[in-house]
């Protein structure tokens, strides 16, 4: 059951375009989610279907939420394939605790196969250096998710808001997204205590559980706030269709028979996320074994979503004339919103050599 009441909802979309031109962190939104009790883990099945609803109010805070539940979310993987190592996880949220995503690299394509921050070996842990971008919840966070390569091997691990070493710039200033606050973070022989390590995997593709679990919650969690984009955008158009009136006719634009062709091009391509997500989301929970198709399918979930997301905001700011093209208009920041999907991995080059490989193996040579 959701605790996103209407109430809630629509507080949370009365504060997005202050946000937005502020270009400041959703304090409120997050103080109220957290009281509402929607930092808890639950399933993945229920936390897709809940992302797709808030983004469909208010996309900047439901991507950085994200964040948090990624991690909530690998942790509950492992725990129910029987690996506790993430437990404490789980008693962190619990607890109040913020996690956030601190992978991402400038210049790093490879994503989670290796890095360019290094890890040392110190007494008690590990010493972390290096640059991570995009680091969603900057301002709130207090558990931050990362890694760092030492020699041919990758330390995945968790520091601290209060270790030393830490700095969070204050750069995020992007087209869109902006409540997302997903500043860069400057580590500086960051301490991960030897009892925050999550793994020491070898350098390269690796199919660990924990792995796993990042691109399964990751990739379906992305998808789902762009489907809610793409849900809100079909709000708008339908809302605008029938208060727009031609001058030429003296009928509303939702009597118009392109008009009503483009709406609904723009409704099968919503119409076909959810049983892709949801399909995917509901096998993770119930532990569908899909082999070597696991990448394939959730890299495609996530890329479709996107890009059927980018399709129908596009629709309907043609629907919508051009009334959608001020910056006080919910279409033009939805608009910048879903370009945002774009760059988060995998990348569309990269989704489509998983794809290929998944179906005709690796390239020769």
């Amino acid at each position: 059951m959701t605790v996103l009441t209407q109430d809630l909802l629509d507080r949370i979309r009365s504060r997005a375009a202050g946000y937005d031109a502020s270009n400041s962190f959703f304090d409120e939104d997050l103080a109220e989610l957290r009281d509402a009790g929607y930092l808890a883990p639950r399933s993945l099945l229920e936390t897709a279907r809940d992302q797709r609803l808030l983004a469909a109010y208010a996309p900047a805070t439901a991507l950085g939420i994200n964040m948090h539940l990624v991690w909530t979310g690998v942790a509950r993987v492992l725990h129910e394939r029987g690996d506790t190592s993430l437990d404490w996880v789980l008693d962190d949220a619990a607890a109040g605790e913020l996690f956030a995503f601190g992978n991402s690299e400038p210049g790093n394509d490879l994503v989670l196969w290796d890095s360019l921050t290094a890890a040392t070996p110190v007494e008690g842990g590990w010493a972390v250096t290096g640059t991570k971008i995009f680091t969603s919840l900057a301002p709130a966070w207090t558990r931050l998710g990362i890694f760092g390569r030492f020699e041919d091997q990758l330390i995945h691990g968790f520091i601290d808001r209060t270790s030393p070493g830490v700095t969070t710039l204050d750069d995020w200033d992007t087209l869109g997204m902006r409540a997302t606050q997903s500043r860069t973070t400057v580590l500086d022989a960051a301490f991960v205590p030897s009892d925050r390590v999550s793994r020491v995997l070898p350098v390269g593709p690796n199919a660990d559980p924990f792995v796993f679990g990042i691109f399964s919650n990751f990739l379906l969690l992305i998808g789902s706030v762009y489907a809610g984009i793409a849900d809100r955008a079909l709000e708008l158009a339908v809302l605008s269709a029938g208060q727009r009136k031609s001058l030429k006719s003296g009928l509303t634009y939702d009597q118009d028979p392109d008009i009503r062709w483009r709406i609904a091009d723009a409704a099968l391509a919503v119409d076909a996320l959810a049983p892709q997500l949801e399909t995917l989301a509901m096998d993770v929970d119930t532990h569908v074994e899909h082999g070597a198709a696991w990448f394939r399918y959730l890299t495609g979930a996530k890329h479709r979503s996107t890009e059927a997301a980018r399709y129908v905001v596009d629709q309907a700011l043609r629907v919508a004339g051009g009334s959608g093209y001020r910056t006080s208009s919910e279409l033009a920041r939805l608009q910048r919103d879903v370009l945002a999907g774009i760059y988060h991995p995998s990348d569309t080059e990269s989704i489509h050599a998983t794809v290929a490989t998944n179906l005709l193996g690796p390239v020769a040579g």
